[in-house]
């Protein structure tokens, strides 16, 4: 029997996703221990009621379990899938946005690099180590699944701080190619790409169907003006960089010094990009919570499922609700009362190792070789190999120099930032912000730093000491 541990079950909707993903596979449905965990105890009660209810919908009866003892659940785990926010949205998000408007420095998502992504690592890193120190004791053997952002830089800390396998897992690569494919009026399922490079910029090095190269279509789309508005920066990128960029649009504006400029409001406009974005949304599912839970438990309310066959193609307009879908105000009508297989590579890595079935995903491992022209250790986003033996990652070799060079740009932000988690220096906090390519474009050395002491005398115990 697979023992599952879900840490941070009350992210209830992203839980049930993936829940339901693993029960719909027939070898772990009937044979498979879920363990609940999280620090909300009521968050945690919706959670096991979903549970129940997504097993009931599927016709299955795996044993479930909730609990608020982290080590506890952890005891004896086969695996474990990391969903938290260190911080919530209140206060740690809202800081994250605030703090820096007063400097004249607006985000997105504020969650991936920028001084945002800098303070989110700096609270998140301490709290998986110490997940992983339980690991090392209560479940030795145990394949992280790590879902938390700031991906690169949590999953680097982890690699060098602590033995646990461990595999950082995104929907970007498979979301963008579905996105990619409807822009050039091609069925996703006949569409193969290798994909290469850092999470949130990794690059399609090869996008094909039937052998054929459909890089002149998505050329096509800039020559015809048919770019969608919510993606024109990753298309102004494509045009200048030669390669298409996995993460969303939203998200990349931050991640270069390009499009967010406090004297160029003409650019905001131009390119569409949502500033304040990650707070919209947050304030959308606050809002709605309520509502929602309420629905998730009403004994009157029961799931439908909706699942498909482990390998049959999904359609695209049944695929899982995504953050970054580009229509955010016209998704499905209940996301959350259907039952159906997810794109994200969770599920297909547990049923992989369980059922030797091969399969590649692509995961954020460490670059041990795999890349040839980025940093060796860094956390790398590669085509990995799935089966009985592990995850097994795939040596790429090196990529064009000019997405190595930008990739650099982030990699010294995550770099810096790792190197002051791990060893509690403030100055490196510094170097990561002066380091950080919005940030610099945006403030002086003097701006900068006076905001970093600001953010972290403002996060108090959210973060750890630093001196």
């Amino acid at each position: 029997m697979a023992k599952i541990v879900f840490i941070g079950a009350g992210s209830t909707v992203f839980a049930k996703n993936l829940m339901g993903d693993i029960l719909s596979y027939p070898e772990l449905a009937q044979d498979c221990h879920l363990v609940l965990h999280d620090i909300d105890p009521e968050r945690l009660r919706t959670s096991a009621i979903v549970a129940h209810k997504v097993a009931e919908a599927l016709g299955v009866s795996p044993r479930i379990e909730a609990t608020l003892d982290r080590r506890r659940a952890l005891v004896g785990a086969d695996y474990a899938i990391t969903m938290v926010q260190v911080g919530g949205y209140r206060p740690a998000t809202v800081i994250d946005f605030e703090i820096p408007k007063k400097y004249g420095l607006r985000q997105t998502i504020a969650d991936t690099l920028g001084i945002g992504g800098i303070m989110r690592g700096l609270r998140t890193i301490p709290v998986l180590l110490e997940m992983c120190r339980d690991m090392e004791e209560v479940c030795p053997d145990v394949t992280l699944l790590q879902y938390v952002n700031p991906m690169a830089m949590n999953c680097w800390a982890i690699s060098r701080a602590s033995g646990i396998r461990t595999v950082g897992l995104c929907h970007s690569v498979q979301g963008t190619a579905r996105q990619l494919a409807h822009d050039i009026g091609v069925p996703v399922e006949e569409v193969h790409y290798l994909c290469a490079g850092i999470n949130h910029m990794a690059f399609y090095l090869r996008f094909e169907r039937n052998g054929q190269d459909l890089y002149p279509e998505l050329r096509r789309v800039l020559e015809e003006g048919r770019v969608p508005p919510w993606n024109r920066v990753r298309y102004a990128v494509f045009q200048r960089f030669g390669y298409f960029v996995t993460e969303s649009s939203e998200h990349f504006a931050e991640y270069v010094p390009w499009f967010i400029k406090r004297d160029r409001p003409d650019l905001i406009e131009r390119f569409h990009i949502p500033l304040d974005e990650y707070i919209r949304r947050c304030e959308l599912q606050i809002r709605g919570w309520a509502r929602l839970r309420h629905l998730l438990e009403d004994e009157n309310v029961r799931f439908r499922a909706a699942v498909h066959a482990p390998g049959e193609h999904i359609p695209a307009e049944v695929a899982m609700y995504q953050e970054d879908a580009p229509d955010r105000e016209a998704r499905e009508v209940d996301p959350i009362l259907t039952v159906r297989r997810s794109m994200e590579y969770g599920s297909q890595i547990i049923h992989s190792m369980e059922t030797h079935t091969p399969r590649v995903i692509y995961g954020n491992v460490p670059n041990h070789g795999l890349i040839d022209n980025l940093p060796p250790g860094c956390c790398v986003e590669v085509p990995c190999l799935v089966d009985r033996n592990g995850i097994q990652p795939v040596r790429v070799g090196p990529l064009p120099p000019q997405l190595a060079g930008l990739m650099q740009t982030n990699i010294n932000v995550q770099a810096l930032t790792v190197e002051a988690a791990l060893t509690g220096k403030r100055e490196h906090i510094y170097h990561a912000a002066l380091l950080d390519p919005h940030t610099a474009a945006e403030l002086d050395m003097d701006q900068i730093v006076a905001l970093v002491d600001e953010l972290i005398q403002a996060h108090g115990d959210w973060l750890p000491p630093f001196h």
